[in-house]
């Protein structure tokens, strides 16, 4: 291999972070359990407590001695060292929860009188936070829709000198419009001043690490829900934030405190996922794109909301040939009518799964409206795009022409409701 070659992430993820030397030669890293880790000596100790409570910072290439699990573990580092491979981050924290990233994320950088931008619509857990939560430490929420022009952030920005970060969810959860990433960094630089910088956070869980780079857009954190496209079969909860390390160094001095990071055991799944993230994404997305066309033509489906359809309009596909490099596996349809007639077609499927998440082997189906997204008021659902006749697809690894099958005959109990299929 030539000296400048450049190693892609799916390379990456099987050589970096780990020695199998230092594991009697385990081409796999081994499953760390221990809660706890013997120190050479007393000042490797005391020079490893310094570093993960942000006393001393590590130097260039230094890395503390394990000290407890709350605090690291040699699984989890690995994980960290070798998922931060596509988006281009130097450093990544493992987090129990996608929520556990959010949560631990906004309040390593927030504070009493601070306020948080964020665009409309977005995942009802994160949703519930901003609203409900971050108001009892006297921190303010603000929302814009998430397909306001970049002149509509920049005045609700300039007019407002509390905004410490912008939080967007790109591709929003569940109508899948897209957010300027670019242009919103932009604003965050501008408005940002030597002692209040403002942060650009991206959850990027909706479409995954394969086809979008937050950060190499601008964004200081990019967030994922690793339950995920990153475990990617259902059997496991965790999350990621990754950014710089100046930042992350931050949130993982946070996290020890908060007692929010992960386990070893779920960072060895992940782990083992990592190999084929980004075949199963590839062929999810063409499984996707196939599935959208059926969900175009059928005569129960009102509307169809997939990344790159002419139907999403112009400036929608603009932002996503300028950030993106596919459109991803989630697909989100209103059948023809309301609640009753979604349920029919929730309650008809077969191969897809009714069932929440996303990102996994199994095709999974839910309704936004009175499931994931049920704690938001209704008019402020629908002032969103979430109607009661929305449906949300998460396409998995099944054969395409048998999910096809399935969605046709589940569309059918809409207008026959006591037709066999």
């Amino acid at each position: 291999m030539q000296e400048n070659h450049d190693i892609k992430p799916q390379t990456s993820i099987f050589n970096d972070g780990y020695d199998p030397r230092r594991s009697d030669g385990a081409v796999i890293p081994p499953l760390f359990r221990s809660s706890t880790y013997l120190f050479n000596d007393a000042e490797e100790g005391k020079r490893a407590f310094e570093i993960v409570y942000g006393i001393s910072p590590a130097k260039e290439g230094e890395t503390p001695a394990p000290i407890y699990s709350r605090v690291s573990n040699p699984t989890c580092e690995i994980l960290e060292k070798r998922a931060i491979a596509w988006d281009g981050a130097e450093e990544a924290a493992l987090f129990s929860s996608g929520m556990g990233a959010v949560t631990s994320t906004c309040l390593t950088f927030l504070k009493s009188g601070d306020t948080i931008l964020f665009c409309e619509p977005i995942y009802g857990g994160t949703e519930h936070f901003f609203n409900n939560i971050l108001p009892r430490f006297n921190i303010n929420a603000k929302c814009f829709p998430i397909g306001a022009k970049t002149d509509v952030i920049d005045n609700i920005v300039k007019d407002d000198p509390t905004i410490k970060a912008i939080y967007l969810e790109s591709p929003a959860n569940p109508t899948m419009m897209v957010c300027n990433v670019p242009g919103t960094a932009e604003i965050a630089k501008k408005y940002s001043t030597p002692d209040k910088r403002i942060l650009v956070i991206v959850d990027n869980t909706m479409m995954g690490p394969i086809f979008s780079s937050p950060l190499k857009l601008g964004a200081d954190i990019v967030l994922y829900s690793a339950t995920k496209f990153f475990g990617g079969h259902s059997d496991l909860i965790a999350g990621f934030s990754m950014g710089s390390r100046e930042l992350i160094t931050q949130i993982k001095t946070f996290r020890t405190i908060l007692g929010s990071n992960s386990d070893p055991d779920t960072a060895w799944l992940i782990h083992r996922s990592l190999s084929t993230l980004q075949l199963r994404m590839e062929n999810q997305q063409k499984t996707a794109a196939r599935l959208a066309e059926f969900l175009l033509t059928h005569p129960s489906v009102e509307k169809v909301a997939y990344p790159g359809l002419p139907g999403m309009g112009q400036y929608q596909n603009e932002l996503l040939k300028q950030q993106f490099t596919g459109s991803g596996s989630l697909i989100c349809f209103c059948v023809k009518g309301g609640e009753a007639e979604a349920y029919r077609f929730l309650n008809a499927v077969k191969c897809i799964k009714l069932a929440v998440s996303l990102g996994g082997t199994t095709s999974l189906v839910e309704h936004p409206f009175t499931m994931t997204h049920s704690d938001m008021a209704a008019e402020q659902k629908l002032k969103a795009g979430i109607t009661e006749n929305l449906i949300r697809f998460s396409v998995g690894l099944e054969d395409t022409d048998d999910l096809i099958a399935d969605l046709r005959q589940a569309l059918e109990k809409i207008a026959s409701p006591d037709k066999n299929g």
